[in-house]
């Protein structure tokens, strides 16, 4: 018998994929993040994170989270939040699908939709600033800060990195995931550098981002990536990255639906679609492990809709042979990935002292001049 729900977080399968996945080339293995009890990879780093901030105090009975999500990171803080009993308050923005808006509430949450564009044409700023302030506003409030906060890539270097590894039996030639806070990407990627330094790192981002440099554009994948690299990624511990246009996203989601019976969003549409290039460039006997970080479920309003698609301009029909073709074409960011840090952004934000001191702990941590987090 399992006493909480929150105890069936991680763990999770690794699918093959035989419709698509031809036997003259690698094996391409999805790691199915649908499998956690909030749907998606987002329970590890915000269970990691709440428990730590509870150890420390940080966060009390009858606390309030306040965090900034477009979706999954928040859905998960919100289960989280009614399984410990928690007030619970997610900032949005319009591109949040009215699905993951009735999933927040239905776990209790209390959403405001920021409506205001930053810079860079996209929500994120604007939601992170706000949320800052309503947590020096609102008593016995924490902001896990998923965007700043290192706990988010600890998480996935201790649990989500150690489980691939241990089920590919330390058989694993590459590895492929998005970016956006830098969570998965960063913490697996660390990890593999020391534990499996033959397997090759491969970043995900969507066209219209920049995270590895370039002008911030508007583009509708969501769920990946920012108008910066975020602190939770050492772009020096990633191989080559991968810029996926939207519509070649949704519709590798839909495909590998279609013809796999695998549901995943448009995110993970855009890594299976890369990691299906990087199996075509493998021999039999090597393996790829594809990150597919929730279930398309959520999105059967726009990824699903006939409707919607069209009215993007994007087709809607995509069968095995256009998939491996479109995978085919894919060509990786020229040269070795560079960064686009914004140190400046912890000041213009207002980054939570709670996420500045557990940060210096954890690089203290790292240069090996104490521990930060229990292991």
């Amino acid at each position: 018998m399992i006493a909480n729900i929150l105890e069936t977080v991680g763990r999770t399968p690794l699918l093959t994929s035989p419709n698509s996945n031809q036997a003259d080339e690698g094996q391409l293995l999805f790691k199915y993040e649908r499998y956690n009890p909030g749907g998606s990879i987002k329970d590890r780093a915000a269970l990691y994170i709440v428990e730590e901030a509870e150890r420390r105090g940080w966060l009390k009975p009858g606390g309030t989270i306040i965090e900034s999500s477009s979706g999954n990171f928040g859905i998960s803080l919100a289960m989280i939040g009614a399984a410990k009993g928690y007030r619970v308050v997610i900032l949005v923005d319009p591109k949040t699908t009215s699905a993951n808006l009735a999933l927040l509430k239905g776990f209790g949450a209390e959403v405001i939709v920021v409506t205001e564009q930053d810079d860079s044409g996209s929500y994120h700023k604007t939601r992170i600033s706000l949320a800052n302030r309503l947590a020096r506003e609102i008593e016995n409030s924490y902001r896990p800060d998923q965007c700043f906060n290192l706990l988010n890539s600890e998480a996935h270097f201790r649990t989500t990195a150690r489980e691939i590894v241990e089920a590919c039996s330390g058989r694993l030639d590459a590895f492929v995931t998005a970016v956006s806070t830098g969570g998965q990407l960063g913490g697996i990627s660390r990890y593999l550098k020391i534990y499996a330094p033959e397997a090759q790192v491969v970043g995900v981002d969507a066209v219209g981002s920049a995270i590895f440099g370039g002008e911030a554009e508007a583009y509708r994948i969501p769920g990946i990536g920012l108008g910066w690299t975020p602190d939770n990624l050492d772009v020096n511990d990633v191989d080559s990255v991968y810029k996926v246009p939207d519509e070649s996203a949704f519709l590798a989601a839909r495909a590998f639906a279609r013809n796999e019976g695998i549901l995943m969003g448009p995110s993970s549409g855009a890594c299976a679609l890369v990691a299906l290039k990087i199996a075509q460039e493998l021999k039999p006997g090597q393996r790829v492990v594809c990150m597919v970080s929730d279930g398309g479920d959520r999105y059967v309003q726009t990824l699903f809709n006939d409707e919607w698609m069209e009215s993007q301009g994007f087709a809607v029909h995509a069968d095995v042979a256009a998939i491996r073709e479109a995978a085919r074409r894919l060509r990786p960011l020229g040269g070795k990935p560079v960064g686009n840090y914004k140190p400046e952004l912890v000041r213009q934000l207002d980054v939570p002292e709670s996420t500045l001191r557990l940060n210096a702990e954890l690089r203290d941590a790292a240069l090996g001049l104490g521990t930060a987090v229990p292991e």
